[in-house]
């Protein structure tokens, strides 16, 4: 029985022997030099990573979804006009854009029109935004479905991307129309960065 054991545990510990790390070794008696090597390794994953609004301050997945509001409220004259609202809050967002495999893209896409719960309806042609940074513009937003994608400009001519800007939105206002509080219904745009 002993014997049996002993013969599994030299089997096990030869088969192990080439998994265990070890070192280069020389050794040089008398004058001269010990040269010894070590190999290095760095592994990076497919990155692509994509913030609009709160998440862009960091590097991690982050579940907060901003809202922007265009509210009409103290400035009720300006309605249908094409003037600014009284009150607009959050309509600048921070976006940043990180990928490492070649060119990005971003689309934007909806499900439909902005309602108030009712069949009130404003198009997504009312909402757009400029970007800080042409290297990282807004794609358009559709009125329904996906849009068309914009690309991000490659940093330096490689295959990284690592952009940061600001999106600023905008309500057109171009016409007069029910009163409420449009987006209780399909207010939500989802941005999509895709890199091959």
């Amino acid at each position: 029985m002993k014997k049996a054991l002993l013969l599994q545990s030299a089997l096990a510990l030869a088969l192990a022997t080439p998994l265990m790390a070890s070192a280069e070794s020389q050794l040089v008696t008398g004058a001269g030099s010990a040269v010894a090597r070590l190999d290095f390794r760095v592994v990076v994953p497919r990155v692509l990573f994509l913030a609009v609004g709160t998440g862009a301050a960091g590097f991690a997945t982050n579940t907060t979804v901003d809202t922007v509001t265009f509210d009409y409220t103290s400035n009720p004259a300006a309605v249908g006009t094409g003037a600014a609202a009284g009150v607009v809050t959050g309509n600048v967002v921070p976006v940043r854009v990180v990928g490492n495999n070649g060119q990005v893209t971003l689309a934007a896409s909806t499900t439909g029109a902005l309602t108030n719960g009712t069949a009130d309806t404003i198009a997504w042609s009312e909402i757009s935004a400029t970007s800080s940074l042409a290297a990282l513009p807004s794609p358009a937003i559709p009125n329904t479905g996906a849009g068309a994608a914009s690309n991000v400009t490659l940093s330096s001519g490689t295959k990284i991307t690592d952009r940061t800007a600001n999106w600023t939105f905008s309500y057109a206002n171009s016409a007069v129309v029910a009163p409420g509080t449009y987006g209780t219904t399909n207010g939500r745009v989802t941005y999509t960065a895709s890199m091959p």
